[in-house]
């Protein structure tokens, strides 16, 4: 019996297909369901953000156990350096160099001709196995490429160290006995594993997967979610009911592998999106003198806020007193409120001190030192200015990272000694907690604001 390697391609898929990203944690949370259902390895959407993707792919790596972790390394030498960087904590970390093989993407999206194209092929796979064991070589669109170009940009792979050849129906039109013959003839050229990636464009995903393993395909890959993709629960179902006639089995854990998916989805579903509505909504929140509890309590809900009673009275206290001096208050400024008056908690961690310095031609550096009971803990970071090098440096005092929902800042007095508003929303568990900070120095308010939030997480959380 033929073992087939699976790997999950959720996170790319729904990378691609959704407008609205996904959160820090369902992120992690599809890595975990893919590894808890017998994935032999999870793939990881190229990296679009640095700062953010690294955070979020080194603690994905960190936490995967049985699965390999595999990231695209992009078009250059600095790729493969940063995708190693979020892989390399991984139990079992992979590389991917994904180019195209057909005439019209090499060509027209990346202006580079065949002969070109197979050295660049080279090169990377070459770059990737200095620091990664495991190198993978994505022939993409490898169903409309020039069949003896795929040949030789598939030996070119393994000679350079590539450990898997995968092809790639970015089409999506290809018959299950042509997908068949493509893995046959790539399998004759090539002594490492092949894998395939086939598209449900055409409703023909679990045929053309099946017909590639019966022509000797060693690895499919398919997502637990995703638009016009091979389902991992209709593979599953397929070779648990047809395996054992074509001599072929998948790790996959069948009995568990749909309640887990569609957990895993109504969690994402649920917390994912924001709708158009709910952008609305927000823009027609305008609160005033006469407005009552239940209505603050509405627009909190709005606001993503599920305040307690204590806190709902000192939100509308504070709404109250701001109405003395100005006739309304919209979304912005009761978001101040709460960030200031709802649920106060004790100084788990305390600023001491913090330095920062940047410049235009170099990342900016901070130190943050905290204090949190009778120990001192510091965290030093690089970041896209002061502020995020400050937030970055917190982190890594702490050892964890939340989710930055959102940051704003605003003047509260006038000239050049204004003092400066810092609003910092964290979300954690699917929960919002926000926190002010005010200065001079808008840094120090920034940090203030950020550890106010993240004390009422702790004291929650406590």
């Amino acid at each position: 019996m033929k073992r087939i390697q699976i790997t999950d391609i959720t996170l790319k898929k729904l990378a691609d297909d959704r407008e609205v990203s996904l959160l820090f944690r369902d992120k992690t949370a599809i890595a975990a369901c893919a590894d808890s259902i017998g994935a032999d390895a999870i793939e990881l959407a190229p990296i679009k953000n640095t700062r953010e993707d690294t955070i979020i792919y080194k603690t994905i790596a960190q936490n995967v156990v049985n699965s390999a972790v595999a990231l695209p390394v992009g078009f250059s030498a600095e790729g493969v350096a940063e995708a190693w960087e979020c892989v390399k904590g991984a139990a079992h970390p992979r590389l991917q160099i994904e180019l195209p093989t057909s005439t019209v993407q090499m060509e027209y999206t990346y202006h580079i001709k065949s002969d070109k194209m197979v050295t660049k092929i080279g090169e990377l796979v070459a770059a990737a196995k200095e620091l990664c064991a495991d190198v993978e070589f994505s022939a993409l669109d490898a169903t409309r490429a020039d069949t003896q170009f795929l040949v030789a940009a598939a030996k070119k792979a393994e000679e350079m160290g590539a450990g898997i050849i995968t092809l790639s129906d970015a089409a999506g039109i290809s018959l299950p006995e042509e997908i068949a013959a493509l893995v046959k003839t790539v399998k004759e050229a090539v002594s490492v594993p092949v894998f395939v990636e086939v598209s449900n464009k055409i409703g023909m995903a679990v045929s053309c997967a099946v017909s590639a393993v019966s022509a000797g395909a060693d690895g499919i890959k398919c997502a637990m979610a995703g638009k016009e993709t091979l389902s991992a629960g209709a593979v599953s179902d397929a070779i648990k009911a047809r395996g054992d006639a074509i001599g072929i089995e998948t790790g996959l854990k069948n009995t568990k592998i749909h309640a887990s998916i569609n957990d895993l989805l109504d969690n994402i579903n649920r917390s994912s999106y924001i709708s158009e509505e709910t952008v609305s909504e927000k823009k027609k929140i305008l609160l005033d003198a006469d407005s009552t509890i239940a209505q603050v309590a509405q627009a909190a809900v709005v606001l993503g806020y599920d305040l307690s009673d204590e806190d709902l009275g000192k939100v509308h206290k504070a709404l109250l007193q701001i109405c003395e001096k100005k006739d309304t208050v919209g979304a912005k400024e009761l978001e101040a409120l709460i960030a200031s008056f709802a649920m106060q908690a004790p100084s788990t961690y305390h600023l001491e001190s913090y330095t920062t310095s940047c410049s235009n031609v170099a990342p900016s550096m901070s130190q943050v030192t905290l204090k949190c009971g009778d120990e001192t803990i510091f965290g030093v970071s690089a970041g896209d200015g002061p502020i995020d090098s400050a937030f970055r440096a917190i982190e890594q005092s702490i050892g964890y990272h939340y989710e930055l929902d959102d940051f704003q800042v605003q003047s509260v007095t006038e000239g050049k000694e204004a003092l400066g508003s810092a609003l910092v929303r964290l979300r954690n568990n699917g929960k919002l907690y926000s926190g002010n900070g005010i200065s001079t120095d808008i840094v120090a308010a920034s940090i203030r604001a950020y550890i106010n939030a993240l004390n009422k997480i702790v004291f929650e959380e406590e």
